[in-house]
Formats: structure tokens, C-alpha cells, sequence
């Protein structure tokens, strides 16, 4: 039998909230799970400018082409996950997040795509702080050096910690430094944010607020 909190929050029992702080104060390692109303996956070949009008045109900007790069557009992310495949991450209301979708669908028609809602499947963790790379590096063998990983709007899916995620790095401060989002299967999620908040433990570990 599924777990109830496996079918609506995947850390609610956790109680994150009420360990929560303001800010991180002298933490190296901030952990905090992020709410996303809508994850829309996108299949399309990027060959086709039938296709990539069309969605360029549902979605307001053109679809990321460049390998592992995202694209902030009104109210969502665009992520590049592989030669034909993105996600659509929402960052609006609930009550509006299935207009992503919509219009996606009726923009393409007869093109040969798909676009599938799968925001209930994964929970976002986001990982920030000066010891964030430190962090994530115990877990994953993904080189995320600036030089290399790319810095803020990156984004790669990889392993962590033997779980598989989508990794996307969101902003860099040279003083706070990165911030990732880790998008996690529903089912893994207890597991990953475990492991986080025991490998930050030599850091100094704060949870932040969603």
C-alpha cells in the first residue's frame, strides 16, 4: 500500500517546517524542499521546425537547443534534458499550471510530440550555500567546477547518492555561493533529503524555508 505522504507531500512527514529558520546564519550548507505546481515533460525533434516553432510559440521564447542549458520564460523554467527531450518546470499558482499544457497540446496539433504531466512524480530539493558543490560532490561523480558544470542555468540529469535527479543550478553569489534544485522521484525523496542532511553535517547544516 502506498504511503499517504508518498501521495501528496513527499517530506511532509518530516515536519520540515517547523525546523525551518529565517536564514542560514553561519551554515555552510543550506537544505530546503521547494513546491512546484507543474512538471511538463516535452518530446519533440529538435530537426523539425515544424515542431519547434510550434513550441516556441505555446511557450512565448524558443526551446533551449544548446546541451544542458535552460531557459527562464514567463512564470517557468525550460530545461534541456537530451537532443529531444525538456522539461517545462511551472512556477505559477496551482490554479493555473495546467495552462502550460494546454497550450503546448493545441499549439502542436498533428506535430509529431508529446507533452506529459509529470509534476506528481518528483519533489524538488534545493541545496545552496559556499559548501553546496562540496556537498553534492560526495554523491554524485558529475564535475561541477564552474568551469565545467556552467554555472547559474545549467542543468544535467545525473546520479546522486545512487538516486537519479535532475540537477539544475538556479544562481551563484560570490559571497552565499551556488543554489541547486534536485528533482527527485516522489519515492526517493525521503531518502535523498536524508542523506543530505547527514552528508552536510560537516558543513554546518541549516533548512530554510521553503
Amino acid at each position: 500500500m502506498t504511503e499517504p505522504y508518498l501521495k501528496q507531500d513527499g517530506l511532509a512527514h518530516l515536519a520540515l517546517e517547523g525546523r525551518a529558520v529565517e536564514s542560514r546564519g553561519e551554515a555552510g550548507v543550506a537544505l530546503a524542499q521547494k513546491p512546484y505546481p507543474a512538471i511538463l515533460n516535452l518530446r519533440g525533434n529538435p530537426s523539425d521546425q515544424t515542431f519547434m516553432q510550434a513550441a516556441g510559440q505555446a511557450l512565448g521564447a524558443a526551446l533551449p537547443v544548446i546541451a544542458n542549458s535552460s531557459l527562464s520564460i514567463e512564470g517557468a523554467e525550460v530545461l534541456w534534458l537530451g537532443p529531444d527531450e525538456w522539461w517545462i518546470i511551472s512556477r505559477v499558482d496551482a490554479s493555473e499550471s495546467a495552462e502550460p499544457a494546454q497550450r503546448l497540446r493545441d499549439a502542436l496539433g498533428n506535430v509529431h510530440a508529446a507533452v506529459t504531466e509529470m509534476g506528481d512524480s518528483r519533489v524538488c530539493l534545493q541545496v545552496s550555500g559556499p559548501k553546496a558543490r562540496d556537498l553534492l560532490a560526495k554523491g554524485t561523480s558529475l564535475d561541477l567546477h564552474p568551469g565545467v558544470f556552467g554555472g547559474p542555468g545549467h542543468c544535467a540529469q545525473t546520479h546522486l547518492a545512487k538516486t537519479i535527479v535532475v540537477l539544475h543550478q538556479t544562481s551563484e553569489d560570490p559571497q552565499d555561493g551556488p543554489t541547486f534544485e534536485i528533482f527527485v522521484l516522489r519515492s526517493f525523496a525521503d531518502y535523498l533529503w536524508r542523506w543530505l542532511e547527514d552528508a552536510a553535517q560537516e558543513f554546518g547544516a541549516a533548512i530554510l524555508k521553503a
